[in-house]
């Protein structure tokens, strides 16, 4: 679904762009490809010139769905946001994204990405792998991101504050509980994400001032898209995967 690259013909009332710009962005399906088509007021705009094609790739898909899910659940300066599996795609993207929103972070991770993680921005870092509990911390938290839809409210709910929200990437389990859960003291959010040109327009500021870096496990020539998708179900990736086209 994402995408970068150089801007090979426009339409003819397209003024924003020119051949030869290096964009990036999200598409929809169809971004595997040596050539693509996008509307120009959709999710797409100039490529800074400090991050490579490569890492302006790995962007947009993780960080939208992250900003969807931290929209939808409200989080905001001061706030304590938990973000489980914050070493994926999603996930750090929305430790860094809550970050920029001004939340204190903890992020839940293994213990070889609690360095990364740590490198991103997040305040705490618990490792699952050696029993660190989320879940024990009680009444700690505003907002838990669960960002490889993993986990449960069920699961969740004891480290929420009254009046919390839990959201997760895993939407379709949560749609009778969301409507259900605003009868209690916590709730569930649907990360409904709608990406827009200003999402793609906010990720260009932040990746040109330094705010926002890509997180990058592997990179595989499109030729080798099979190995690629084999190596992403392991379910063991760090940030995300790239695949290049052509030379």
């Amino acid at each position: 679904m994402e995408f970068a690259g150089v801007v090979e013909a426009v339409g003819a009332v397209v003024d924003e762009f020119a051949v030869g710009d290096e964009v990036f962005g999200l598409k929809g399906f169809g971004a595997h490809a040596e050539l693509l088509r996008i509307p120009a007021g959709r999710v797409v705009a100039r490529k800074p010139a400090n991050v490579t094609f490569e890492e302006a790739a790995a962007v947009p898909d993780g960080a939208c769905a992250a900003l969807a899910c931290l929209r939808r659940a409200g989080a905001g300066p001061g706030m304590d946001v938990l973000v489980y599996g914050a070493s994926g795609s999603i996930g750090t993207a929305t430790v860094q994204l809550a970050k920029h929103l001004g939340a204190r972070v903890t992020a839940v991770c293994n213990t070889k990405n609690v360095e990364l993680v740590r490198s991103l921005g997040a305040d705490e870092v618990l490792d699952y792998t050696r029993g660190e509990d989320f879940a024990r911390n009680v009444g700690a938290y505003d907002v838990v991101v669960d960002a490889v839809g993993k986990h449960s409210f069920g699961r969740s709910r004891p480290a929420l504050k009254a009046g919390g929200t839990y959201i997760s990437t895993d939407g379709l389990r949560n749609l009778v509980l969301a409507p259900v859960s605003r009868l209690g003291r916590t709730r569930v959010a649907l990360p409904i994400a709608r990406p827009g040109k200003q999402d793609a327009l906010l990720l260009q500021r932040l990746l040109a001032d330094g705010t926002y870096r890509a997180v990058i496990d592997r990179t595989y020539p499109l030729e080798d898209v099979v190995a690629a998708s084999r190596y992403v179900e392991t379910q063991q990736k760090t940030g995300n995967v790239v695949l290049t086209v052509g030379g």
